[in-house]
């Protein structure tokens, strides 16, 4: 391999495979590999033989659930906000004409041991149970306020600047009990944990806005889409898109041992004994093991069943946040679901994940609150890994590390990360201010 690239991207997880397409795009020389033989790294989607290798070996899976190929199960599960980055970035790419979307059926929230439908706006905050009556006109004064918040319009802002309003000195304005809080943070704000109601306001108040402005998008029971055939299908048309501006793609190269000079600078990567020049090095912290540090773990359920999640209106397609507070934990858990009205399993199947930070090493005990919420399983799995984080300077060895994928079921933290690396790597911010309505062309 004589020649020499801009950059040469390792790993084909989806972070690496957007960041190969807007680097193409913007006309440097990409050369993108991987040591597996798949798209996709940890965010690939597997089918129903290649799931049982993972977590049974041997054993092959059982013939009443149906064809192999009809399965696509999402390693790691997330939906995208309808209004969001993820989607801004495929508008801004155009690979939207390699997708084909359907928006998610339900959103909803745990609280006192139920399962709710999350009010986004004032008016179905008005019929929601989650509230007593006195309790609805406070949250829907503070749902107003929030829906006519304009960042550069004063006479929005109540006299407050929300740059140094705290969230919990905002929400005790309206008045709002713990409750309402709760889901209002994490189940519309999708905040994490609670460190947020220390944090000026105007965070909350975007995140409120993002969700509402997603939901209206659609005008159905959820602010999220999701892709026909899973999240496996994102890093390929990622991939499609650097190839048409000239990415080189290379599958299956063992090893692929990053390359150093005397100052520490990348100079290029070996496989097989070739080296292949490059003045940048983007990869998944597996790649530079000794430049990434352990940040925490993600323990995660994968369940195969032949109904929806019960309390959730029949959904084919769900989100269902827990907040901490509601289960005794430093942070939030997270349910998904998605089925055969995505092209995920065959007709009748419905695949489930429970995910959340891990806090100890048994992932079957600590996500049994999830776990409980979705009636009889025709198999489950369970899994927890380790997630990552870059510790070195990239101005120093031009190497720009992604971070390992949180146990979140939205893009919104991982196309921060991306487009972070995008501007370190470019010197530029991606523009995405981009017209959404000529995104509904590829939706269904």
């Amino acid at each position: 391999m004589d020649e020499e690239y801009d950059v040469i991207v390792l790993g084909t997880g989806l972070k690496e495979c957007i960041l190969s397409g807007l680097l193409s795009v913007d006309g440097l020389k990409v050369l993108h590999m991987d040591r597996n033989d798949y798209y996709g790294g940890e965010s690939a989607s597997l089918n129903l033989v290649q799931l049982w290798k993972r977590f049974r070996g041997d054993e092959k899976p059982p013939a009443h659930l149906g064809s192999s190929r009809d399965y696509n199960v999402d390693m790691v599960p997330k939906f995208m906000m309808a209004n969001g980055n993820l989607v801004r970035v495929l508008i801004h790419t155009d690979v939207t004409k390699y997708l084909y979307f359907k928006a998610v059926d339900g959103s909803f929230v745990y609280n006192k041991g139920k399962v709710h439908k999350v009010p986004a706006t004032d008016m179905e905050a008005l019929k929601s149970p989650l509230m007593g009556i006195f309790e609805k006109r406070r949250a829907r004064k503070f749902f107003i306020y929030v829906q006519d918040y304009a960042e550069n319009d004063p006479k929005t802002h109540e006299g407050m600047d929300l740059t140094r309003v705290t969230t919990r000195e905002l929400i005790a304005k309206y008045g709002l009990d713990d409750n309402t809080v709760d889901f209002i943070g994490h189940a519309l704000a999708l905040h994490r944990d609670d460190r947020y109601l220390n944090e000026p306001a105007l965070d909350t108040v975007k995140r409120m806005k993002l969700y509402s402005e997603s939901l209206a998008r659609f005008q159905g029971g959820s602010p999220y889409i999701y892709p026909l055939y899973g999240l496996g299908e994102l890093p390929q048309a990622f991939a499609r898109l650097s190839a048409v501006y000239g990415g080189t793609y290379m599958l299956n190269k063992p090893e692929c041992k990053v390359e150093f000079d005397e100052e520490g600078k990348v100079v290029g990567v070996t496989s097989e004994g070739e080296t292949a020049k490059c003045k940048k090095v983007v990869c998944d912290p597996s790649y530079l093991p000794n430049k990434a540090r352990k940040v925490g773990r993600v323990a995660r359920a994968i369940a195969i069943m032949s109904h929806p999640i019960p309390n959730t209106n029949e959904s084919h397609s769900v989100q269902v946040i827990l907040p901490q507070k509601q289960l005794g934990r430093r942070s939030d858990m997270y349910l998904f679901c998605c089925s055969y009205s995505h092209n995920v399993a065959p007709k009748g199947k419905f695949i489930a994940f429970v995910s959340s930070e891990a806090e100890t090493d048994h992932p079957e005990v600590e996500l049994k609150a999830g776990i409980e919420l979705l009636g009889p399983v025709d198999e489950i799995f369970f899994d927890i890994y380790d997630r990552y984080e870059p510790v070195n300077e990239p101005s120093l060895d031009n190497c720009f590390i992604s971070t390992s994928y949180d146990a979140t079921t939205h893009f919104e933290s991982t196309v921060t990360d991306v487009l972070n690396m995008y501007t370190m790597i470019t010197g530029k911010v991606l523009d995405l201010s981009v017209d959404l309505s000529a995104a509904s062309a590829a939706e269904e």
